[in-house]
């Protein structure tokens, strides 16, 4: 075991405001329970978001909303007048953050309703201190949202906001822009960057060229730009400076025989040569070494696939009563055609899109992870973070290395490792408080009790409460 002891007097990170200086609204102020200017964490179990084994009995010391203090509990001075927190079987880890999230939710019909009350509460009920959006159907919400958290005024995780989607012609949804090529692809990077966005999403029907345009006006302004593709290969995107590819490699087309360029294959298409595809084979591990040669990261979705394949389980109870009584109504009713079903071509790629995600980050991968509440209604925020992680332990990842994958590699991804994604002295003391060990069982972070954003720490059932009966509306 560890005792090493990281004292500092004063932490001053650059560029961020290691504290919220304006006063919380009386939204925010219903669901604080700590929120003094120095806390203790005593006696806890400190699972520290490095892929490193728990450590048992630590404290952790917080100072105006920085980690300024971790180590053995016998060893940390806990300063005079902190908020002390015995918290005895309880487990710490950092903060999650959740690269594939969304404001909206399907209302069904190929319409998404935004989810502006319940989503905030909900993600940071569930623990994420951070999330990216993956694509926007209402992006002035999306802004807007970020403005009204930061300022204090409703309660939600920190937002990276990503523009609506950059995609072709070709997609039955009202709600997205059919781009006209290149320059119209370069004309929108420029006018939501300016706007605020702070990362772009490629669809599946953008050409290359509407691609490559793209990458290169975003990287000209310091903003990522990632991808749920199809059109455009995996391999043909890394060539052109992607930096994200989402859900895994269930949207790679490039195992698709005779692929036409710039041109989605049909659906079953896809499916089948994902099916046949020898995980152990040259074609495989050759994209798999291209993609980590390239810096290309990965977000695996697992939660959104899991509600397509048979014999899986439900919804959390909690997410279900977070539900609209029609959404509610709605994800039920496909789910019990979809749990009837033997088996089916999702039982074969569910599993072996696991053991793919697993195979990238064994090679060296960046692998992240978020939730996409789309499907049909059956991923909830806050609550599918814990599935999400649960997920990546059932591919072969360990306990601590799934909470690496929702943590800190999220944090590298976004470029922000040295202000938050793990629990070390001078990060800001974003945290989650468990009972029990998710190190020994992963289900234990369903237990959230405290959520630490910025240091003021969030009662989680009450932000998880404040929502029941209105996913699907508001």
């Amino acid at each position: 075991m560890r005792f090493t002891v990281y004292l500092i007097a004063l932490v001053v990170i650059p560029g961020l405001a290691q504290r919220q200086t304006d006063s919380p609204s009386s939204q925010v102020l219903e669901f604080v329970r700590v929120d003094a200017p120095v806390v203790a964490l005593a006696g806890v179990r400190v699972i520290d978001g490095t892929g490193a084994p728990a450590i048992e009995n630590q404290t952790v010391v917080i100072r105006d909303g920085v980690i300024v203090a971790v180590g053995d509990a016998g060893a940390v001075d806990v300063p005079v007048g902190a908020e002390v927190l015995e918290l005895s079987g309880r487990t710490v880890l950092p903060g999650y953050v959740m690269l594939h999230e969304h404001m909206f939710y399907p209302a069904g019909r190929g319409d998404y309703n935004p989810q502006s009350y319940s989503f905030p509460r909900l993600y940071l009920a569930g623990g994420a201190t951070t999330i990216r959006t993956a694509g926007s159907m209402v992006p002035y919400l999306d802004l807007n949202l970020k403005r009204v958290i930061d300022a204090g005024e409703i309660p939600g995780p920190r937002m990276e906001i990503t523009g609506p989607y950059l995609n072709g012609p070709g997609l039955p949804l009202l709600g997205v822009k059919a781009l006209a090529g290149p320059e119209d692809a370069r004309k929108m990077v420029a006018y939501w960057a300016d706007e605020g966005m702070t990362s772009f999403k490629a669809y599946m029907q953008i050409s290359r060229a509407e691609l490559e345009a793209a990458i290169d006006d975003a990287h000209a302004r310091g903003l990522k730009l990632t991808g749920h593709l199809c059109s455009v290969t995996f391999r043909e995107a890394a060539e052109l400076g992607i930096d994200d590819l989402e859900h895994g490699f269930l949207a790679s087309t490039d195992f698709v025989p005779d692929k036409e360029e710039d041109s989605c294959p049909p659906g079953d298409a896809r499916s089948a040569s994902l099916i046949d595809l020898d995980i152990e084979g040259p074609e495989f591990k050759g994209l798999v070494q291209h993609l980590v040669e390239h810096e290309v990261a990965m977000t695996s979705t697992l939660p959104v696939f899991e509600t397509y394949t048979p014999g899986r389980p439900p919804a959390a109870s909690g997410a279900i009563d977070a539900m609209l009584p029609e959404a509610r109504e709605q994800y039920l009713r496909t789910r019990v055609r979809i749990a009837s079903q033997e088996e089916s071509e999702w039982s074969i790629l569910f599993r072996k899109e696991m053991e793919m995600e697993h195979a990238f980050a064994e090679a060296g991968g960046l692998l992240v992870v978020g939730t996409d509440p789309t499907g049909y209604g059956g991923v909830v925020a806050g609550y599918s973070n814990w599935r999400a992680i649960e997920l990546l332990v059932e591919a072969g990842f360990s306990p601590v290395e799934a909470i690496e994958v929702a943590t800190l590699n999220g944090a590298r991804y976004l470029e922000m490792d040295d202000r938050i994604g793990s629990i070390v002295v001078g990060k800001l003391a974003d945290l989650v408080v468990v009972s029990g060990d998710p190190s020994t069982d992963i289900s234990d972070v369903r237990n959230v009790e405290l959520v630490f954003k910025d240091g003021v720490g969030y009662d989680s059932a009450k932000l998880f409460a404040s929502v029941v009966g209105t996913v699907g509306l508001h």
